[in-house]
């Protein structure tokens, strides 16, 4: 089990990681998800023992190891820059710390032929890295940190300089290996439909905080916080500031509709209505739905989906749908919305109202 107690890490006068607390425990694979500088380095840094938190404290098994360096520690660790020794072999790469460790010959030979057969390499193992595609690279540099059996396994965004194929290859493997090991795995992540991929548990951050943190679907669907849901949705999150008004809600310029059932309760006054892009329609999905007509700004159009960027009231949103749709820059078209999809969200952030559990 790993535990962080309230950690900080300042640098000069920056705050990298700010009263961060967790539990991880051993045989679960924890996602950190966030955009670019929302602290996931800074933080495996610290759960790797290659930085030291300004104030609170990191338990392994219930010991501080704050001070600990990492070379005593059972940690491994795995880049996006896959990093492997260029003029070893496969066999050797994956065997270099169990020889460091002082394995005898018939347990590294074990081990490193079933790292081997766990990552698909067993054909490649006389290969050097320059003799490897991008994926086998990496699954050598996996292989290596598996075979070690650490304790904790850190891998910071490691599919992120394999193309398309190798990313979804491997992600739909990493589960698999992850079941195979009694550590803890963190895995560091810009791209939400990764950490839904992998599923296990998903921290959220932003700006060096957690801001939500606890099984991957639970998070998406019931952030706890604006921020989370944010965080959580690519394309980014639709949003608007509305008015409650008895049982309906006004939005934009007194288009008005009825508030969603986890709504009805709440009282009077202003919000901000949270939806994802698939659940900005451009086909009507029922009959309740709601019209809205609305100007296009932008239309892009990636392999059979289309997302269509649209005007309302101060508000850009963004429909994703299926297939490819001729839509025109400038054209006025109706767009459908579901309040039954609202997350709905106090105006400090907090959410208050959210759709039945669904990942649809």
């Amino acid at each position: 089990m790993l535990e962080l107690r309230n950690v900080t890490k300042t640098v000069g006068r920056e705050t990298h990681i700010a009263d961060v607390s967790m539990r991880l425990e051993k045989g679960t694979l924890n996602v950190l998800l966030g955009p670019t500088l929302s602290g996931k380095t800074s933080l495996m840094r610290l759960m790797a023992g290659l930085d030291a938190p300004t104030s609170g404290d990191i338990l392994m098994r219930e010991v501080s190891v704050v001070g600990i360096p990492v070379r005593k520690r059972n940690v491994a660790m795995v880049y996006q820059q896959f990093i492997n020794y260029p003029s070893l072999t496969v066999y050797e790469n994956i065997a270099s710390p169990l020889r460091l460790q002082g394995d005898d010959k018939a347990t590294i030979d074990a081990k490193v032929k079933k790292a081997a057969d766990l990552l698909r390499l067993t054909p490649y193992l006389d290969r050097t890295p320059l003799n490897l595609s991008g994926g086998q690279q990496q699954r050598t540099a996996l292989a290596r940190a598996v075979v070690k059996g650490a304790e904790l396994v850190l891998l910071d965004e490691p599919l992120a300089n394999l193309d398309y194929k190798l990313r979804e290859e491997l992600r739909e493997e990493l589960p698999k290996i992850f079941a195979e090991t009694g550590a803890i795995f963190v895995y560091a992540t810009t791209e939400p439909s990764e950490a839904l991929l992998l599923g296990g548990n998903t921290a959220t951050l932003s700006e060096g905080r957690v801001t939500q943190f606890g099984p991957t679907i639970d998070v998406f669907n019931r952030p706890a916080d604006l921020i989370t849901a944010e965080t959580f949705s690519d394309p980014p999150l639709n949003s608007l500031e509305i008015r409650k008004s008895g049982q309906d809600f006004i939005l934009g310029e007194g288009v008005q509709v009825t508030a969603p059932k986890a709504a009805a309760s709440l009282g009077e006054g202003s919000y901000t209505i949270g939806f994802r892009p698939h659940h900005l329609y451009l086909d009507r999905p029922h009959d309740k739905a709601i019209a809205i007509e609305v100007p296009v700004a932008v239309t892009e159009i990636s392999g059979s989906e289309s997302f269509v960027h649209v005007d309302f009231a101060d508000a850009r949103w963004v429909a994703l749908a299926h297939g490819v749709r001729g839509i025109q820059v400038d054209q006025r078209i109706p767009v459908y919305l579901d309040p039954e999809r609202f997350f709905v969200f106090t105006p400090d952030g907090r959410l208050v109202a959210a759709p039945g559990a669904t990942t649809n």
